[in-house]
């Protein structure tokens, strides 16, 4: 190939580049939607006060981790976690990977490893990772704690989540006492 056909095919390249730019900058022009400045319409909220009894219960669920313990089984756990194991190692003296290490996680304050950086959520969260904690967050961990920098979409099955507990609870030099 000498260097006529190169530079056709870069012109070409840059022909084609520009030819996308202009036709997206053509079409916002042609399809412009202008926003009204004031609500066609208005929602009267009411207050806090008027909710009805069955929404606030929906948002205090109280879980018998007991009973949710029940369902789990460690082996299960095992083979759950290998979703985890991306991000997270749960070996003891495992370093840590996207995530924080989970080694001994279970009844350890949350956040607080000192060599794994968290995200301002996390940081602030003051609270410990007991069984009731592990439960809320792996269900769905991006609205349990908003803001967490963990991507994982959650476990939605008992079982999984259960099984998990147990396995991380179980990686540990002193796993706490099951309720």
């Amino acid at each position: 190939m000498d260097s006529f056909e190169i530079n056709k095919i870069i012109a070409a390249v840059l022909l084609i580049a520009l030819l996308v730019i202009g036709i997206g900058k053509i079409s916002d022009i042609a399809f412009q939607v202008d926003k009204p400045e004031k609500s066609a319409y208005k929602v009267d909220i009411q207050e806090s006060s008027q909710i009805s009894s069955s929404t606030a219960e929906k948002t205090v669920e109280k879980v018998d981790i007991s009973a949710l313990l029940a369902l789990g089984d460690v082996s299960h756990g095992e083979k759950v976690f290998k979703k985890c194991s991306a991000c997270h190692l749960v070996s003891k003296g495992g370093e840590n990977k996207i995530g924080p290490a989970l080694y001994g996680v279970i009844g350890r304050k949350v956040a607080s490893k000192q060599d794994y950086k968290y995200s301002k959520a996390m940081a602030a969260y003051d609270k410990d990772w007991t069984f009731e904690e592990m439960n809320g967050y792996l269900k769905k961990p991006q609205s349990y704690i908003k803001g967490t920098k963990m991507a994982f979409a959650g476990l939605r099955k008992e079982k999984d989540r259960a099984s998990v507990i147990l396995y991380l609870n179980q990686n540990s030099d002193n796993p706490l006492p099951l309720p």
